[in-house]
């Protein structure tokens, strides 16, 4: 009996993968509502299910790429600090294929060393790198003398320990203000970058910008994160597995949130 010519095929035929659409670039950014700051991270649970299991692979391998620069003898926190934007912008990079419809693979995590991209990575790396030798001098210049006695361990009395606890707490506070606009700029400055083609110092500045219009989004997501951190620490830091992919994710899902009119 012949086959009915009309019937649909027997043999099975690979998903085609869907593609996002590219959507209008915004080139300054643009504000968002408060609530995408958690969908952000809802958006990248579902982005990163179809290959969840490569993008924790790729995520594990960052993690393991970071901490081996760190361990590197006298210079692992400058050349992990100068490296990180490179390998960062990569992961960006891998998440922009995705949303093309092309598979994540371990070579995206690279694409920041390209040419055209290496050196502007870098010199990102450099200029944190800059600030952050700044904002620690900063802190000695002003606590300086009392971290000095701890470690000529001279003892301390107990009025004395007090006001140590005090210095180092609002040390600690005096660092996260300074480092908080520098975290601004280095945001969206990879995405920019290895996405939109800017400058070093234009990526920084409209980085700076577009957080700035979307303060209230990003303590959305800040809060979100610290929520979920604590079930992801519990079971000996396994939830990251699952926990930091998403957060990667949602940070490319932002940058498109914001710079591009979809």
């Amino acid at each position: 009996m012949a086959e009915n010519p009309y019937a649909a095929p027997r043999t099975h035929v690979e998903d085609v993968r869907t593609s996002l659409p590219d959507g209008e670039f915004i080139p300054e950014g643009r504000g968002v509502p408060a609530g995408n700051g958690w969908q952000w991270i809802a958006d990248a649970w579902s982005f990163t299910g179809d290959q969840r299991w490569t993008f924790i692979g790729v995520f594990v391998l960052f993690v393991l790429v970071a901490i081996g620069m760190s361990l590197i003898p006298l210079v692992g926190t400058f050349v992990s600090t100068l490296l990180m934007p490179v390998f960062s912008a990569g992961f960006i990079v891998g998440c922009d294929a995705v949303r093309r419809g092309e598979p994540l693979e371990v070579g995206h995590l690279f694409a920041g060393f390209q040419k055209k991209h290496a050196g502007k990575l870098i010199a990102t790396g450099a200029i944190s790198l800059a600030c952050l030798v700044i904002m620690v001098l900063v802190v000695m210049a002003l606590f300086g003398s009392a971290v000095a006695l701890i470690f000529l361990g001279v003892e301390p009395s107990a009025e004395q320990v007090s006001q140590q606890l005090l210095l180092v707490l609002l040390a600690a506070l005096i660092m996260l203000a300074l480092s908080l606009p520098l975290y601004m700029a280095l945001w969206f400055a990879g995405p920019l970058i290895v996405l939109g083609g800017s400058d070093v110092v234009g990526a920084l500045k409209t980085s700076f910008g577009a957080c700035l219009k979307n303060i209230v989004p990003f303590l959305v997501w800040s809060i979100a994160v610290l929520v979920l951190a604590i079930p992801a620490t519990i079971p000996i830091l396994l939830g990251w597995l699952w926990l930091g992919p998403v957060l990667m994710a949602s940070i490319y899902l932002s940058y498109r949130d914001i710079f591009h009119d979809i």
